[in-house]
């Protein structure tokens, strides 16, 4: 003869009946792929903005070319920074917790 005790489970509080009470899977939702994001089209924006900058002021009689590709690539490498930071700040806590029974009953 067997005797079950009931196990509470310390993620959910439930009370477990019998020995093996299935558990739901936690599961978490991502954040959307980088290239779904506003951000993204943002800095595609500003790279190209920088590069058109760049290309576009050019030496004069009256003054040198203060606008040179080095700079520009300077500021496309603070953009790239800035954006990866920002993906990283968005990733690390937009995780939504749901198991399977959430998804079927629409909660």
């Amino acid at each position: 003869m067997t005797s079950t005790n009931p196990a509470t489970h310390a993620n959910t509080g439930a009370v477990a009946s019998g020995p093996r009470a299935p558990l739901d899977p936690r599961r978490s939702t991502e954040t959307k792929a980088a290239f779904k994001t506003t951000e993204f089209f943002v800095y595609i924006a500003a790279v190209i903005a920088v590069l058109i900058a760049s290309y576009l002021v050019q030496t004069t009689d009256a003054h040198e070319d203060y606008f040179r590709a080095d700079r520009a690539w300077f500021y496309i490498v603070i953009l790239t920074i800035a954006y990866i930071v920002s993906r990283g700040i968005a990733k690390s806590g937009s995780r939504e917790h749901y198991t399977d029974t959430d998804r079927h009953t629409g909660v």
